[in-house]
């Protein structure tokens, strides 16, 4: 799948790469205690593993990952990526017959610097991802999943749109190398306007 540059007015996602690391390594070790919940890498060795295993996905055309960088700077301050890219199996006739686009996919892997958190960084990336996934992939639906004890990621995703579905117990391994339960939502294609209405909204405030 075609590397894509997302550019906003804070923040542009890059394609991630190996010239990434020491920008993901840096912003990861600022504050590793904010990273309960979420599998952040530390240190450069393994932060360049993260990254290899994400390239990796990448060549599969299951993961579109990103780092994620400041305008006013340039500088790295976390990482996000598309992932679970699925292809439903049109049948032929279908007008999705043909595409090469995912139908569905999911955003996550979110992870920020501690001078990024609460600021406009996270609603801007989920902007431009959103965007681009409803707009210029077409997908029917996007899913977001956190494990269900990280109330500050929940808060997140109810905060723009996201509609909470249930609990999927057992679902992937926590951080703390256990079965963790994930909270999941998702947002629909009809649901995409007001969504997109909501984090512009958001953005604008001072």
């Amino acid at each position: 799948m075609e590397e894509r540059q997302l550019t906003g007015r804070h923040i542009r996602l890059e394609p991630l790469s190996l010239s990434h690391a020491e920008g993901l390594a840096a912003a990861a070790a600022a504050d590793p205690s904010l990273y309960q919940w979420s599998p952040v890498p530390q240190g450069l060795a393994e932060v360049r593993a993260y990254i290899e295993r994400a390239l990796a996905g990448q060549d599969e055309g299951a993961v579109v990952p990103f780092a994620i960088a400041r305008l006013s700077d340039g500088v790295v301050v976390g990482s996000t990526r598309f992932f679970d890219l699925d292809r439903w199996a049109w049948p032929q006739g279908h007008a999705r017959h043909t595409r090469e686009e995912p139908d569905v996919c999911e955003i996550g892997y979110t992870w920020l610097s501690s001078p990024a958190i609460r600021t406009e960084v996270n609603t801007e990336a989920k902007l431009l991802m959103l965007t681009y996934a409803f707009e210029s992939w077409q997908v029917l639906r996007v899913c977001l999943h956190t494990d269900v004890r990280n109330a500050r990621s929940r808060a997140a995703i109810e905060r723009i749109g996201g509609r909470f579905e249930g609990v999927l117990r057992a679902h992937r391994m926590g951080a703390d190398i256990t079965a963790r339960d994930s909270a999941r939502y998702s947002i629909i294609e009809q649901e995409w306007p007001e969504v997109k209405q909501r984090l512009e909204l958001l953005l604008a405030r001072p």
